[in-house]
Protein backbone atom coordinates (compact mmCIF):
# COMPACT_ATOMS: atom_id res chain seq x y z
CA UNK A 1 0.00 0.00 0.00
CA UNK A 2 1.46 3.36 -1.05
CA UNK A 3 1.79 6.26 1.44
CA UNK A 4 1.15 9.73 0.24
CA UNK A 5 3.36 12.44 1.61
CA UNK A 6 2.18 16.08 1.59
CA UNK A 7 4.54 18.80 0.60
CA UNK A 8 5.38 21.80 2.94
CA UNK A 9 3.78 24.23 0.52
CA UNK A 10 0.45 22.52 0.78
CA UNK A 11 0.69 22.40 4.57
CA UNK A 12 1.39 26.13 4.91
CA UNK A 13 -1.51 27.03 2.63
CA UNK A 14 -3.92 24.99 4.73
CA UNK A 15 -2.68 26.56 7.91
CA UNK A 16 -3.14 30.06 6.49
CA UNK A 17 -6.65 29.23 5.39
CA UNK A 18 -7.48 27.95 8.83
CA UNK A 19 -6.10 31.08 10.47
CA UNK A 20 -8.04 33.35 8.14
CA UNK A 21 -11.16 31.38 8.75
CA UNK A 22 -10.71 31.57 12.49
CA UNK A 23 -10.07 35.33 12.27
CA UNK A 24 -13.25 36.08 10.40
CA UNK A 25 -16.54 36.22 12.24
CA UNK A 26 -18.88 33.25 11.90
CA UNK A 27 -22.07 35.16 11.73
CA UNK A 28 -22.26 35.20 7.87
CA UNK A 29 -22.71 31.71 6.49
CA UNK A 30 -22.32 32.85 2.86
CA UNK A 31 -19.00 34.41 3.59
CA UNK A 32 -17.91 31.25 5.38
CA UNK A 33 -18.81 29.13 2.36
CA UNK A 34 -16.86 31.42 0.09
CA UNK A 35 -13.89 31.20 2.33
CA UNK A 36 -13.97 27.32 2.36
CA UNK A 37 -13.46 26.93 -1.45
CA UNK A 38 -9.68 27.30 -1.48
CA UNK A 39 -9.16 24.11 0.54
CA UNK A 40 -11.15 22.22 -2.15
CA UNK A 41 -8.83 23.54 -4.87
CA UNK A 42 -5.76 22.61 -2.87
CA UNK A 43 -7.14 19.01 -2.43
CA UNK A 44 -7.45 18.63 -6.21
CA UNK A 45 -3.93 19.87 -6.58
CA UNK A 46 -2.86 17.36 -3.98
CA UNK A 47 -4.52 14.54 -5.98
CA UNK A 48 -2.83 15.64 -9.19
CA UNK A 49 0.44 15.81 -7.39
CA UNK A 50 -0.07 12.29 -6.06
CA UNK A 51 -0.95 11.03 -9.57
CA UNK A 52 2.12 12.76 -10.92
CA UNK A 53 4.31 11.04 -8.33
CA UNK A 54 2.80 7.66 -9.19
CA UNK A 55 3.43 8.29 -12.88
CA UNK A 56 6.97 9.34 -12.15
CA UNK A 57 7.45 6.19 -10.08
CA UNK A 58 6.04 4.06 -12.90
CA UNK A 59 8.26 5.81 -15.41
CA UNK A 60 11.28 5.25 -13.18
CA UNK A 61 10.43 1.58 -12.75
CA UNK A 62 9.91 1.23 -16.52
CA UNK A 63 13.23 2.95 -17.16
CA UNK A 64 15.03 0.64 -14.74
CA UNK A 65 13.36 -2.45 -16.26
CA UNK A 66 14.21 -1.29 -19.78
CA UNK A 67 17.79 -0.64 -18.75
CA UNK A 68 18.13 -4.09 -17.18
CA UNK A 69 16.71 -5.70 -20.31
CA UNK A 70 19.06 -3.69 -22.47
CA UNK A 71 21.94 -4.88 -20.26
CA UNK A 72 20.79 -8.51 -20.65
CA UNK A 73 20.52 -8.05 -24.42
CA UNK A 74 24.00 -6.57 -24.48
CA UNK A 75 25.34 -9.53 -22.51
CA UNK A 76 23.54 -12.01 -24.79
CA UNK A 77 24.86 -10.15 -27.81
CA UNK A 78 28.36 -10.28 -26.36
CA UNK A 79 28.04 -14.03 -25.74
CA UNK A 80 26.76 -14.62 -29.25
CA UNK A 81 29.54 -12.51 -30.69
CA UNK A 82 32.07 -14.55 -28.71
CA UNK A 83 30.50 -17.80 -29.93
CA UNK A 84 30.45 -16.43 -33.47
CA UNK A 85 34.14 -15.58 -33.19
CA UNK A 86 34.92 -19.12 -32.00
CA UNK A 87 32.85 -20.59 -34.82
CA UNK A 88 34.59 -18.30 -37.26
CA UNK A 89 37.97 -19.49 -36.00
CA UNK A 90 36.90 -23.12 -36.33
CA UNK A 91 35.65 -22.45 -39.83
CA UNK A 92 38.94 -20.85 -40.70
CA UNK A 93 40.80 -23.91 -39.37
CA UNK A 94 38.52 -26.24 -41.33
CA UNK A 95 38.94 -24.10 -44.42
CA UNK A 96 42.69 -24.34 -44.05
CA UNK A 97 42.50 -28.12 -43.64
CA UNK A 98 40.22 -28.41 -46.67
CA UNK A 99 42.62 -26.30 -48.65
CA UNK A 100 45.51 -28.57 -47.69
CA UNK A 101 43.39 -31.63 -48.48
CA UNK A 102 42.49 -30.19 -51.88
CA UNK A 103 46.15 -29.61 -52.61
CA UNK A 104 46.96 -33.19 -51.61
CA UNK A 105 44.14 -34.53 -53.78
CA UNK A 106 45.31 -32.41 -56.68
CA UNK A 107 48.79 -33.87 -56.32
CA UNK A 108 47.37 -37.40 -56.25
CA UNK A 109 45.17 -36.61 -59.22
CA UNK A 110 48.20 -35.48 -61.14
CA UNK A 111 49.98 -38.74 -60.31
CA UNK A 112 46.93 -40.74 -61.36
CA UNK A 113 46.67 -38.82 -64.61
CA UNK A 114 50.32 -39.59 -65.32
CA UNK A 115 49.67 -43.26 -64.52
CA UNK A 116 46.58 -43.24 -66.73
CA UNK A 117 48.57 -41.81 -69.60
CA UNK A 118 51.16 -44.56 -69.13
CA UNK A 119 48.45 -47.21 -69.06
CA UNK A 120 46.87 -45.79 -72.19
CA UNK A 121 50.24 -46.02 -73.91
CA UNK A 122 50.53 -49.65 -72.82
CA UNK A 123 46.96 -50.30 -73.97
CA UNK A 124 47.79 -48.93 -77.40
CA UNK A 125 50.81 -51.20 -77.58
CA UNK A 126 48.70 -54.20 -76.56
CA UNK A 127 46.06 -53.28 -79.13
CA UNK A 128 48.66 -53.19 -81.83
CA UNK A 129 49.96 -56.59 -80.73
CA UNK A 130 46.44 -57.99 -80.68
CA UNK A 131 45.82 -56.68 -84.16
CA UNK A 132 48.94 -58.47 -85.33
CA UNK A 133 47.84 -61.70 -83.66
CA UNK A 134 44.23 -61.49 -84.80
CA UNK A 135 45.32 -61.83 -88.42
CA UNK A 136 46.00 -65.53 -87.78
CA UNK A 137 42.84 -66.13 -85.71
CA UNK A 138 41.48 -68.84 -87.97
CA UNK A 139 44.78 -70.69 -87.90
CA UNK A 140 44.88 -70.58 -84.12
CA UNK A 141 41.28 -71.75 -83.96
CA UNK A 142 42.08 -74.73 -86.16
CA UNK A 143 45.13 -75.54 -84.05
CA UNK A 144 43.12 -75.46 -80.81
CA UNK A 145 40.32 -77.63 -82.23
CA UNK A 146 42.81 -80.09 -83.70
CA UNK A 147 44.58 -80.38 -80.35
CA UNK A 148 41.28 -81.07 -78.54
CA UNK A 149 40.22 -83.74 -81.07
CA UNK A 150 43.68 -85.35 -80.88
CA UNK A 151 43.41 -85.53 -77.07
CA UNK A 152 39.99 -87.17 -77.39
CA UNK A 153 41.34 -89.73 -79.86
CA UNK A 154 44.25 -90.58 -77.54
CA UNK A 155 41.92 -91.04 -74.58
CA UNK A 156 39.80 -93.47 -76.60
CA UNK A 157 42.66 -95.47 -78.09
CA UNK A 158 45.08 -95.64 -75.17
CA UNK A 159 43.03 -95.43 -71.97
CA UNK A 160 39.52 -96.09 -73.27
CA UNK A 161 38.33 -93.12 -71.24
CA UNK A 162 35.06 -92.14 -72.90
CA UNK A 163 34.28 -89.40 -70.37
CA UNK A 164 37.56 -87.56 -71.03
CA UNK A 165 37.06 -87.87 -74.78
CA UNK A 166 33.55 -86.41 -74.48
CA UNK A 167 34.88 -83.46 -72.46
CA UNK A 168 37.55 -82.71 -75.10
CA UNK A 169 35.10 -82.96 -78.03
CA UNK A 170 32.51 -80.77 -76.31
CA UNK A 171 35.20 -78.15 -75.61
CA UNK A 172 36.18 -78.17 -79.30
CA UNK A 173 32.53 -77.82 -80.35
CA UNK A 174 32.02 -74.89 -77.95
CA UNK A 175 35.14 -73.19 -79.37
CA UNK A 176 33.79 -73.53 -82.90
CA UNK A 177 30.38 -72.23 -81.81
CA UNK A 178 31.96 -69.07 -80.31
CA UNK A 179 33.89 -68.36 -83.50
CA UNK A 180 30.69 -68.43 -85.65
CA UNK A 181 32.69 -68.92 -88.85
CA UNK A 182 30.64 -70.40 -91.70
CA UNK A 183 33.62 -72.29 -93.17
CA UNK A 184 33.88 -74.25 -89.91
CA UNK A 185 30.32 -75.60 -90.12
CA UNK A 186 31.21 -79.00 -91.77
CA UNK A 187 33.88 -79.62 -89.13
CA UNK A 188 31.43 -78.81 -86.35
CA UNK A 189 28.92 -81.29 -87.79
CA UNK A 190 31.54 -84.06 -87.70
CA UNK A 191 32.43 -83.27 -84.07
CA UNK A 192 28.75 -83.24 -83.09
CA UNK A 193 28.28 -86.64 -84.73
CA UNK A 194 31.25 -88.07 -82.77
CA UNK A 195 29.82 -86.70 -79.53
CA UNK A 196 26.46 -88.36 -80.16
CA UNK A 197 28.17 -91.69 -80.97
CA UNK A 198 30.12 -91.64 -77.71
CA UNK A 199 27.05 -90.73 -75.68
CA UNK A 200 25.11 -93.64 -77.20
CA UNK A 201 27.64 -96.26 -75.97
CA UNK A 202 26.38 -98.64 -73.23
CA UNK A 203 28.98 -97.65 -70.68
CA UNK A 204 29.51 -99.46 -67.39
CA UNK A 205 29.37 -97.55 -64.12
CA UNK A 206 33.14 -97.29 -63.78
CA UNK A 207 33.00 -94.81 -60.92
CA UNK A 208 30.49 -96.87 -58.92
CA UNK A 209 32.47 -100.11 -59.37
CA UNK A 210 35.68 -98.32 -58.37
CA UNK A 211 34.04 -97.03 -55.17
CA UNK A 212 32.81 -100.55 -54.29
CA UNK A 213 36.31 -101.98 -54.77
CA UNK A 214 37.70 -99.24 -52.56
CA UNK A 215 35.19 -100.19 -49.88
CA UNK A 216 36.28 -103.86 -50.05
CA UNK A 217 39.93 -102.78 -49.72
CA UNK A 218 39.03 -100.91 -46.56
CA UNK A 219 37.49 -103.95 -44.80
CA UNK A 220 40.11 -106.58 -45.74
CA UNK A 221 41.96 -106.12 -42.43
CA UNK A 222 38.81 -106.94 -40.46
CA UNK A 223 37.79 -110.17 -42.24
CA UNK A 224 38.11 -113.27 -39.98
CA UNK A 225 40.41 -116.11 -41.03
CA UNK A 226 39.31 -119.76 -41.15
CA UNK A 227 41.86 -121.13 -38.67
CA UNK A 228 40.84 -118.51 -36.11
CA UNK A 229 37.46 -120.21 -35.54
CA UNK A 230 36.63 -121.34 -32.03
CA UNK A 231 34.62 -124.33 -31.11
CA UNK A 232 31.17 -123.57 -29.93
CA UNK A 233 30.67 -123.70 -26.18
CA UNK A 234 29.01 -126.86 -24.98
CA UNK A 235 25.67 -126.30 -23.31
CA UNK A 236 25.60 -126.65 -19.56
CA UNK A 237 23.54 -129.65 -18.48
CA UNK A 238 21.27 -128.68 -15.66
CA UNK A 239 20.78 -131.08 -12.81
CA UNK A 240 17.54 -132.84 -12.67
CA UNK A 241 15.12 -131.97 -10.00
CA UNK A 242 15.03 -134.36 -7.14
CA UNK A 243 18.70 -135.46 -7.50
CA UNK A 244 20.96 -134.82 -4.56
CA UNK A 245 23.84 -132.38 -5.24
CA UNK A 246 27.32 -133.96 -5.35
CA UNK A 247 29.58 -133.85 -2.36
CA UNK A 248 32.22 -131.18 -1.96
CA UNK A 249 35.09 -133.50 -2.87
CA UNK A 250 33.28 -134.44 -6.09
CA UNK A 251 32.83 -130.77 -6.98
CA UNK A 252 36.50 -130.11 -6.22
CA UNK A 253 37.58 -133.03 -8.40
CA UNK A 254 35.42 -131.85 -11.32
CA UNK A 255 36.88 -128.34 -11.09
CA UNK A 256 40.42 -129.69 -11.09
CA UNK A 257 39.67 -131.89 -14.08
CA UNK A 258 38.15 -128.93 -15.96
CA UNK A 259 41.24 -126.79 -15.30
CA UNK A 260 43.54 -129.61 -16.45
CA UNK A 261 41.58 -129.95 -19.69
CA UNK A 262 42.02 -126.24 -20.39
CA UNK A 263 45.81 -126.64 -20.47
CA UNK A 264 45.62 -128.58 -23.72
CA UNK A 265 42.63 -127.86 -25.93
CA UNK A 266 41.90 -129.61 -29.19
CA UNK A 267 39.38 -127.89 -31.47
CA UNK A 268 37.83 -129.02 -34.73
CA UNK A 269 37.68 -126.38 -37.44
CA UNK A 270 34.75 -126.94 -39.75
CA UNK A 271 35.64 -126.57 -43.43
CA UNK A 272 34.31 -127.81 -46.74
CA UNK A 273 35.37 -131.25 -47.87
CA UNK A 274 37.21 -130.08 -51.02
CA UNK A 275 39.71 -127.80 -49.23
CA UNK A 276 42.01 -128.06 -46.29
CA UNK A 277 42.24 -125.27 -43.75
CA UNK A 278 45.59 -123.51 -43.87
CA UNK A 279 47.35 -122.59 -40.65
CA UNK A 280 49.22 -119.30 -41.06
CA UNK A 281 51.71 -117.52 -38.89
CA UNK A 282 51.10 -113.83 -37.97
CA UNK A 283 53.58 -112.65 -40.61
CA UNK A 284 51.88 -114.82 -43.26
CA UNK A 285 48.50 -113.40 -42.24
CA UNK A 286 49.87 -109.87 -42.74
CA UNK A 287 51.22 -110.66 -46.20
CA UNK A 288 47.99 -112.46 -47.13
CA UNK A 289 45.89 -109.39 -46.36
CA UNK A 290 48.36 -107.10 -48.17
CA UNK A 291 48.33 -109.35 -51.25
CA UNK A 292 44.54 -109.24 -51.24
CA UNK A 293 44.68 -105.42 -51.20
CA UNK A 294 47.19 -105.42 -54.06
CA UNK A 295 44.94 -107.72 -56.10
CA UNK A 296 41.98 -105.41 -55.56
CA UNK A 297 44.05 -102.32 -56.44
CA UNK A 298 45.26 -104.04 -59.62
CA UNK A 299 41.66 -104.89 -60.50
CA UNK A 300 40.72 -101.23 -59.95
CA UNK A 301 43.49 -100.05 -62.29
CA UNK A 302 42.40 -102.56 -64.93
CA UNK A 303 38.85 -101.25 -64.53
CA UNK A 304 39.96 -97.68 -65.19
CA UNK A 305 41.93 -98.87 -68.25
CA UNK A 306 38.94 -100.94 -69.41
CA UNK A 307 41.07 -104.08 -69.44
CA UNK A 308 38.31 -106.63 -68.91
CA UNK A 309 40.56 -109.73 -68.94
CA UNK A 310 42.92 -108.51 -66.20
CA UNK A 311 40.01 -107.10 -64.21
CA UNK A 312 38.09 -110.40 -64.10
CA UNK A 313 41.25 -112.47 -63.41
CA UNK A 314 42.18 -110.31 -60.41
CA UNK A 315 38.67 -110.56 -58.99
CA UNK A 316 38.65 -114.37 -59.51
CA UNK A 317 41.97 -114.79 -57.69
CA UNK A 318 40.71 -112.58 -54.87
CA UNK A 319 37.60 -114.76 -54.46
CA UNK A 320 39.71 -117.93 -54.36
CA UNK A 321 41.87 -116.55 -51.57
CA UNK A 322 38.83 -115.47 -49.61
CA UNK A 323 37.21 -118.90 -49.93
CA UNK A 324 40.39 -120.74 -48.94
CA UNK A 325 41.85 -118.70 -46.10
CA UNK A 326 38.87 -116.87 -44.62
CA UNK A 327 35.82 -117.99 -42.69
CA UNK A 328 33.08 -118.17 -45.31
CA UNK A 329 30.44 -118.73 -42.62
CA UNK A 330 30.86 -115.15 -41.47
CA UNK A 331 28.45 -112.71 -43.05
CA UNK A 332 31.15 -110.14 -43.85
CA UNK A 333 33.22 -112.68 -45.83
CA UNK A 334 30.24 -114.13 -47.70
CA UNK A 335 28.96 -110.66 -48.61
CA UNK A 336 32.38 -109.66 -49.99
CA UNK A 337 32.52 -112.84 -52.10
CA UNK A 338 29.02 -112.19 -53.45
CA UNK A 339 29.92 -108.58 -54.25
CA UNK A 340 33.05 -109.62 -56.15
CA UNK A 341 31.05 -112.16 -58.16
CA UNK A 342 28.59 -109.41 -59.15
CA UNK A 343 31.39 -106.99 -60.07
CA UNK A 344 33.05 -109.63 -62.26
CA UNK A 345 29.99 -109.66 -64.52
CA UNK A 346 30.54 -106.03 -65.62
CA UNK A 347 31.22 -105.80 -69.37
CA UNK A 348 34.25 -103.61 -70.02
CA UNK A 349 35.22 -104.82 -73.49
CA UNK A 350 33.45 -102.26 -75.68
CA UNK A 351 34.49 -101.42 -79.21
CA UNK A 352 35.10 -97.71 -79.07
CA UNK A 353 34.75 -95.56 -82.20
CA UNK A 354 37.70 -93.73 -83.74
CA UNK A 355 37.96 -90.07 -84.68
CA UNK A 356 40.01 -90.59 -87.86
CA UNK A 357 37.40 -89.01 -90.13
CA UNK A 358 37.25 -85.83 -88.07
CA UNK A 359 41.04 -85.55 -87.89
CA UNK A 360 41.34 -86.10 -91.66
CA UNK A 361 38.77 -83.39 -92.34
CA UNK A 362 40.69 -80.94 -90.16
CA UNK A 363 43.97 -81.68 -91.94
CA UNK A 364 42.30 -81.21 -95.33
CA UNK A 365 40.89 -77.87 -94.18
CA UNK A 366 44.32 -76.72 -93.05
CA UNK A 367 45.93 -77.77 -96.34
CA UNK A 368 43.26 -75.90 -98.30
CA UNK A 369 43.89 -72.74 -96.26
CA UNK A 370 47.65 -73.05 -96.76
CA UNK A 371 47.22 -73.40 -100.55
CA UNK A 372 44.86 -70.42 -100.62
CA UNK A 373 47.60 -68.23 -99.17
Amino acid sequence: METVETSPAHTSEAEQAAQSESAQPRSDPTAAASQRKPPAVSAAAWRWSLLLVVLLALLGWQWLDTRSRIGELQEELARRLTSSDATTNENRALTKQNHELVQTLMAKTGALEARLAEMQTQQLALDSMYQELSSSRDERLLAEVEQAVSIAAQQLQIAGNVEAALIALEAADARLARSALPQMLPLRKLISRDVERLKALPLADIQGISMKLEGVIGIVDGLPLAFEQRARAEPVVKQRLGVEPPAWWEVLGQDLWTELKQLIRVERVEQSADAETALLSPSQVFFLRENLKLRLITARLALLQRDGTSYREDLRQTRLWLERYFDTREKSVSSVISLLKGLSAADLSLELPTLNETLGSMRSLKLARDKGK
